[in-house]
């Protein structure tokens, strides 16, 4: 096997090594999950910031859609800027970070413990200032992640929020499938998106679609064909694309639908066909689909496959467009803000 020509490239590698540590102690976040459920919260809040913030978007779609619990994300200004006291008793604060060292997490975290809540904390960087605030730490054990843009930490807060909801929704189908997914990780690191290469790397922009739970896969991989390509990307929900932003599919516009067997099935079609017709560079994500990626034994798994692949397939694009995906230029590993 040839070696990893960059970082980026040897961490995705990373990954099913990653999920077998997370599945040897996944009982430490089922136990998270099964206390939550047992402490009768009314909701979730979240506190995170770019590709962490997606795993966020994940958790919320998961919970909601399951649980009919509901999931708000709060702007970590809110705290850390503006000061605000919040009401949150009876909720749940998570914070999602791969460092847990940026000073606007660690305000928010604070003042949603101070405002009533039970504060956990999803973190590749345990002892670190959001490490060291919050009521519950739930590792993601990713190792060290060298690369600017984050890529392992994001597939396990994946892993860490399913294993999370299967432990409050008391779902053993859930947690018994994902058993076999560092297996079924290891096969989406050979899909095949070749396909895609050429075109997309000659759009003037993209979109990426998804709905509920993959959403958040359409919003990291915007995120990284901006940070890794240099790509003007934005990620659309399969409904919202169609409210104005369709106007702008031709044949300078690619798109990545990133499609489902669950429910939002047919919407995610939909504006795949809506999209080519208009003339778009479309690529349906998905088994059957232009890009495939084999669905998993469970629909909730499909998204972290389908990450697991796109990130195969962004960092192979970005050396392919001269590019460095270890270091892109203006960026830094740890971006703290206030």
């Amino acid at each position: 096997m040839t070696a990893p020509s960059t970082r980026m490239a040897a961490e995705i590698a990373e990954i099913p090594a990653m999920i077998w540590r997370q599945l040897d102690v996944l009982d430490t976040y089922v136990d998270a999950g099964r206390a939550l459920r047992q402490s009768d919260i009314r909701g979730f809040v979240t506190c995170a910031r770019g590709t962490s913030d997606h795993a966020a978007t994940f958790f919320k779609y998961l919970m909601e859609t399951c649980a009919g619990v509901p999931v708000a994300s709060i702007g970590p200004s809110v705290a850390s800027v503006y000061e605000a006291s919040l009401k949150l008793n009876g909720f749940a604060c998570l914070t999602f970070s791969q460092s847990g060292g940026s000073p606007d997490l660690a305000a928010l975290q604070e003042a949603t413990a101070e405002g009533g809540a039970q504060t956990f904390a999803i973190l590749n960087v345990t002892d670190s200032p959001v490490g060291h605030g919050a009521n519950h730490v739930l590792p993601v054990l990713a190792g060290p992640e060298e690369a600017v843009a984050a890529t392992k930490s994001f597939v396990g807060m994946l892993v860490a929020s399913l294993a999370v909801g299967g432990g409050y929704l008391e779902d053993r189908a859930l947690l018994d499938a994902m058993a076999r997914l560092p297996e079924e990780a290891e096969a989406a690191l050979s899909s095949d998106w070749s396909a895609a290469e050429a075109v997309l790397g000659r759009v003037r922009s993209l979109f990426c679609v998804g709905r509920g739970p993959n959403l958040a896969i359409a919003a990291e991989a915007a995120l990284k064909l901006k940070e890794t390509c240099g790509l003007h990307a934005e990620a659309f929900s399969a409904a919202e694309v169609l409210h104005g932003p369709v106007v702008l599919a031709g044949p300078t516009l690619g798109a990545l639908v990133f499609g489902t067997a669950g429910p939002a099935k047919p919407s995610l079609e939909a504006a795949y066909r809506r999209l080519h017709s208009d003339g778009a560079r479309t690529f349906l994500v998905g088994e059957g689909g232009d890009l495939a990626v084999r669905l998993a034994g469970h629909d909730l798994l499909g998204p972290v496959l389908q990450a697991v692949a796109f990130y195969s397939f962004v960092e192979r694009l970005s050396v392919r467009l001269g590019r460095n995906p270890d270091a892109p230029e203006g960026l830094r590993k740890v971006t703290e803000t206030v």
